[in-house]
């Protein structure tokens, strides 16, 4: 399986696959840390309902790596004013709040046809917002 370098930082390495997943592997300092809260939000976020955020599709906790669908392209013309109202949303709606809520964390999915919010590492997990409650049954 061919693989393309998105990117190759200090913090993680990234590369997209022939088919278009996303391969993140975290080093450096706090990898562990960083790669269980990545892995920690995208679970809730999908528990929760979000869909403008990656899935999940593997797990390597011993390798500090997982494999997870493609948002898109990075969205390098958004506005802060606008990546601002993305993150705030993500909060307000989902519960997670991203404490690296930058532009360079918002992409553009064509397949969605949506901005799309990626790179969870640095991140909190909130409360559950009251639409989001399910009755106990």
């Amino acid at each position: 399986m061919a693989i393309e370098p998105l990117k190759d930082g200090i913090r993680s390495s990234v590369k997209i696959d022939f088919y278009g997943h996303v391969h993140k592997r975290f080093r450096g300092t706090d990898a562990d840390k960083r790669y269980a809260m990545e892995v920690s939000v995208l679970k809730e976020l999908e528990v929760r309902g979000c869909d403008y955020v990656p899935r999940l599709l593997e797990e390597h906790p011993d390798e500090l790596y997982f494999v997870s669908t493609n948002c898109g392209k990075p969205a390098d013309q958004i506005s802060k004013e606008k990546s601002n109202q993305l993150f705030a949303i993500l909060e307000r709606d989902f519960g997670v709040r991203h404490l690296d809520a930058e532009p360079r964390n918002i992409t553009y999915s064509a397949n969605l046809g949506c901005f799309c919010i990626i790179d969870f590492e640095l991140a909190e997990i909130l409360p559950r917002p009251l639409g989001l409650l399910t009755p106990d049954l």
